[in-house]
């Protein structure tokens, strides 16, 4: 839904997207593109999540001489802009393959754009890695990271806005004389953190999306500058919006338990190295 209503035409709201996708492609086109990113989910989280932690232990190292010491907000600051940045490595060419098969039979009638020679509304992609396979030959190393620049300027001060909030809040909502938080505080701040990092996220997320979605049947955009001043001439600041809804409903449930997951893995490690060596 999210794709559908940043970079699609004629879809409206979000009910009228749903509407729009169960009667046009029925249940399967909510679980288009699914497959590349439920593939790789797991390796781009355990590196946004390493990143973040092992920075946070180096800064500490060298400010305090000590890698377990409480990170400040300056620490966690840097932390999450370089966690944001080797997101973006790792995130693109998925992003990209995902965004690209969501919209392959996206009706397009823009009259004043010249067309790939592709009908519109036709597949183009048999599937993730027929489609990372036609992109790498026709666009080469570049294409495939198409909207970098975006994505770049959406992960940085998204991940700003989803560990500083989650670290804020699980320390509001943590019983006082509580050496750690418990699971439902984990819950409750990983779902909290997600929603506001969604909400900050949504206008660059909304670039990325059409910068990507770009090239499918036509080649509007000339880069991320050029993909905006479009976008707001033609849609007023409203369209930097589209999705703001989908983003922080989905951001909430998905966070919350990727935070509580990270969490409890963690404690789990620990006790059997505890145990291991007493």
């Amino acid at each position: 839904l999210q794709t559908r209503l940043q970079a699609g035409q004629g879809y409206g709201n979000t009910l009228k997207c749903v509407l729009t996708v169960y009667r046009n492609e029925s249940l399967a086109g909510f679980f288009k593109g699914m497959s590349f990113p439920l593939a790789s989910i797991g390796i781009y989280s355990s590196v946004v999540f390493g990143v973040f932690s092992n920075t946070q232990r180096i800064l500490s190292q060298l400010r305090h001489g000590d890698p377990a010491a409480a990170p400040s907000l300056a620490d966690m600051t840097l932390a999450s802009i370089v966690a944001g940045v080797i997101s973006v490595g790792i995130g693109t060419p998925v992003e990209l393959v995902k965004i690209r098969l969501q919209m392959q039979t996206q009706p397009y009638t823009k009259a004043n754009v010249k067309l790939n020679p592709t009908v519109p509304g036709s597949p183009v992609y048999r599937g993730p890695i027929h489609c990372l396979r036609t992109i790498l030959q026709k666009e080469g190393i570049p294409g495939v990271y198409r909207g970098n620049v975006a994505m770049l300027l959406r992960d940085v001060p998204g991940y700003c806005a989803y560990f500083i909030p989650y670290a804020m809040f699980c320390d509001w909502i943590t019983p006082h004389g509580s050496i750690s938080p418990n699971p439902f505080s984990i819950w409750v701040a990983g779902g909290v953190a997600g929603a506001v990092s969604w909400a900050v996220s949504t206008p660059m997320d909304v670039v990325k999306s059409r910068l990507q979605a770009d090239g499918v049947y036509s080649n509007q955009y000339k880069g991320t500058l050029d993909c905006m001043v479009q976008s707001y001439q033609n849609e007023g600041l409203k369209v930097f919006c589209r999705g703001l809804l989908v983003n922080t409903m989905r951001g909430f449930p998905s966070s919350a338990a990727m935070f509580l997951g990270y969490e409890l893995s963690l404690k789990a490690m620990k006790r059997c190295q505890t145990e291991t060596n007493p």
